[in-house]
């Protein structure tokens, strides 16, 4: 991962990570450094407990790094506000979750339409309806969430993240509670979704399969990086 950070979308700058309670420091990050272009793929491999997750918090600007710095979109993540990070991440990520992170009380058409609404969108409606089709729930808009089977439920977390067309999308063991041929068919649809939409994917996952179809790997051990 060559890239200067001029031209990188994501730039990991020599983060370090550590907790202290009354049993001492932990260290759960060690100096990650690490930067990736606009429309690459990369996976975040290692063992639990590894330092993934927290990782793709850091990257998102959700948790803040004991030392370091991240980049995303050109702006310093850290140099700047809890309301600006969050307005920063309304604009360029999108995030989906292992546990779907859906909304029970609205629509799979509502959930899709939040994120637009909250941008301002006019057009809520009608680009929610459009990529819910485009991930095969077209016959879905009105389904609540707890009558949607758990494949179809991630696919209106991965409409929900891509109608925003984000400059990012951070993804968190995405197949993680699908059985293997639901999470195949998510997979794909992701991939195909960050190609046509030019959407940098970070994906944090424990399967080697999936991790082999992105272009970079990122493995950490210990809280280092291993190899990338």
């Amino acid at each position: 991962m060559s890239q200067t950070p001029s031209d990188a979308i994501i730039s990991v700058d020599h983060v370090f990570k550590s907790v202290t309670d009354s049993t001492g420091t932990l260290d759960i990050l060690l100096d990650i450094d690490f930067r990736l272009a606009p429309r690459q793929t990369a996976a975040i491999v290692g063992a639990s407990g590894s330092g993934k997750s927290t990782l793709l918090s850091i990257i998102a600007g959700l948790d803040t790094p004991t030392r370091g710095s991240v980049r995303l979109a050109g702006q310093d993540l850290f140099a700047m506000s809890e309301d600006d990070r969050a307005a920063l991440r309304a604009q360029k990520v999108g995030f989906v979750f292992q546990s779907f992170q859906l909304l029970g009380n609205l629509t799979a058409l509502e959930n899709v339409m939040l994120p637009l609404e909250l941008a301002g969108r006019k057009d809520a409606r009608k680009a929610a309806a459009e990529m819910l089709a485009r991930v095969g729930l077209s016959e879905r808009l009105g389904h609540y969430p707890k009558v949607l089977s758990g494949g179809e439920q991630q696919r209106v977390a991965l409409a929900r993240a891509f109608v925003v067309q984000p400059a990012v999308l951070l993804a968190d063991e995405p197949t993680g509670s699908l059985d293997f041929a639901t999470g195949e068919k998510v997979m794909e649809l992701m991939f195909d979704l960050n190609r046509e939409l030019g959407t940098t994917l970070v994906l944090v996952t424990h399967d080697r399969a999936i991790a082999a179809r992105c272009e970079h790997r990122i493995t950490i051990d210990a809280g280092k990086i291993i190899e990338s």
